[in-house]
């Protein structure tokens, strides 16, 4: 079979113009950015559409494939005859130059231009690097010019970010040398989808929203314990005018030529994990039909597009797709990844336990419909796929295969009935959000890991309850709250795959972070700069002479 980039190199794509007008935009929106992606500058957002959620089961290396279902069924709605559009994240470098690979899909559900949106794309995660780091400069510089504000050097929250793998940055020292070179002091580097600038430009509303938040992100800590906040440094208009163009969402199109908006990404362990609201709202004026996906499985990923983005944007999908594959159900079920190819239906019923709790999250605790996309495998036994099916069914949830990869939107057109049908019915859908945002910062920590994850116990560390009374007393304990956890397991340990039960939550940790407007319970180590694997993707990638690309993936 092709690789991705010699299959989205097979397409001749549509003028980004025409996808516009497809769709309903008038060039008078349209910001340019080439032939084949631009910026969409429209304001007055009336979402009708109908939004349909894509999420999963918990990520093995054995691999799941949410994003190709998702702009696997985008093409298979709009080849069913729907208005249709897809809302999703933006790569970021990182992952492309290390490990995973870029985010646009896979085959024959791709977004394209792939080799673009892989690389800088049109620019938003430079500007949110370069604003995260301009109000680190603004920090330093402060304490450098007689720190006015009496900003404690070694109690400043506030991290350095680039948009790279490099593991070396994670604990660095600043302010070397002369005094001229600022204030020693310890300092940390994330990658930029860890920064809260990301998390902010993907929760605001409008450019007013965006100062608002940005003025609004906790920085630094005084000698006396006093919080300072951006807006103290004066920092929130210079940051905003470095994402004025940024705030806009992006359009390019899949290899079918269906409209996709492709803005923002944050991460979905430290933050939500979703697409811009903006993009979301954007698509859902355009298009009768949105397809957008939640950050890694559904305990995390859906849980906050629910708990946060939902309620914040007060929005809610007429249907959640949670995407499976009989390999990762029998990675859960305990094959190893060497065995995985091998028909094992005893160990494939095991690991179903795994969705069946997802499924079980979506329809009970959330109250929403569902159905189940089995992203298909040519190694897939009929005898496994059924298997999946009568599990599914005995919990009133249809299990559908998902051939977007190898056939594009038709092989996605069984799953694209099947949501319609579920949408149709579902006229004003309702989330049933896990708990109110008045209720204790405790509370809602423990509503989410007993109900959503199915632990028995929530332990909080010192630090975490001093974290608790000291967020309160500032007057941020009425925010939702974001799960710092692993993606690999409903509980705190990666090992621990399946369904585990009568496990515990340690919470070592509560991060307050106002801009956002949210409140991060850290629970395990969460790495938030990568480093790059002993062979990165990169060692793979050539760039020809006549500036064409092979190896990107």
């Amino acid at each position: 079979m092709l690789t991705d980039i010699q299959i989205a190199k097979s397409v001749k794509p549509k003028k980004i113009t025409q996808i516009a007008e497809n769709i309903g935009i008038h060039e008078d929106c349209v910001d340019f950015y080439g032939g084949y992606k631009a910026k969409i500058n429209y304001k007055d957002l009336k979402p009708k559409g109908k939004l349909i959620l894509v999420t999963a089961i918990n990520p093995t290396p054995a691999g799941e494939g949410k994003t190709t279902v998702t702009i696997g069924l985008t093409d298979a709605l709009a080849k069913i005859g729907k208005k249709v559009a897809a809302a999703i994240r933006e790569p970021s470098l990182g992952p492309v130059f290390g490990v995973k690979g870029g985010a646009a899909g896979g085959g024959y559900a791709q977004v394209i231009p792939m080799e673009a949106i892989n690389l800088h794309f049109t620019g938003d995660i430079h500007a949110i690097t370069t604003a995260n780091n301009l109000l680190s400069a603004l920090i330093d510089n402060s304490i450098h010019q007689g720190n006015v504000l009496k900003i404690h050097p070694k109690k400043v929250m506030w991290k350095r970010c680039v948009d790279l793998n490099d593991r070396a940055l994670r604990e660095v020292t600043v302010g070397h040398g002369k005094e001229a070179n600022g204030r020693l002091r310890d300092e940390n580097f994330y990658i930029t989808a860890a920064s809260e600038v990301m998390a902010i430009l993907c929760l605001a509303s409008d450019m007013k929203d965006l100062k608002t938040r940005l003025g609004n992100i906790l920085v630094a800590y005084t000698y006396e314990g006093r919080p300072i906040f951006a807006r103290d440094l004066k920092a929130e208009n210079a940051m905003a005018i470095l994402l004025k163009e940024a705030i806009k969402p992006n359009l390019v199109q899949t290899l079918e030529g269906t409209p996709a908006f492709v803005h923002g990404g944050p991460f979905a362990n430290i933050a939500h994990g979703c697409n811009s609201i903006i993009a979301t709202k954007m698509a859902l004026t355009f298009a009768d039909f949105v397809v957008t996906e939640a950050g890694f499985g559904a305990d995390l990923g859906a849980e906050k597009f629910l708990d946060v983005k939902c309620r914040i944007a007060d929005l809610a999908p007429s249907c959640v797709v949670i995407v499976a594959t009989v390999r990762a159900l029998k990675m859960h079920g305990g094959v190893a990844k060497t065995d995985l190819s091998k028909p094992n239906v005893e160990a494939l019923k095991k690991g179903i336990a795994n969705l069946e709790k997802h499924i079980e999250n979506v329809t009970k605790n959330f109250g929403l419909n569902a159905v189940v996309a089995i992203n298909k495998f040519t190694t897939d036994t009929d005898e496994e796929m059924d298997a999946i099916k009568t599990a599914c069914a005995n919990l009133g949830v249809k299990a559908i295969a998902a051939e977007g990869h190898g056939k594009g939107g038709e092989g996605g057109v069984d799953l694209a009935n099947e949501v319609v049908a579920i949408a149709e019915k579902n006229k004003n859908p309702k989330v049933k959000f896990l708990y109110n945002l008045d209720e204790s910062i405790e509370a809602k920590i423990e509503k989410i890991c007993k109900k959503n994850y199915g632990a028995a116990k929530v332990v909080f560390e010192h630090e975490a309850v001093q974290d608790m009374k000291k967020i309160a007393e500032l007057g941020y304990g009425n925010l939702p709250i974001i799960m710092a956890k692993t993606q690999y397991s409903f509980s705190d340990n990666p090992l621990l795959l399946g369904r585990p039960e009568g496990f515990n939550i340690t919470v070592r940790r509560v991060q307050l972070r106002a801009g956002s407007g949210f409140l991060v319970a850290v629970a395990g180590d969460i790495m938030l700069m990568p480093g790059l694997p002993k062979v990165p993707a990169s060692d793979n990638m050539i760039l020809n002479d006549d500036g064409s690309i092979e190896g990107l993936f």
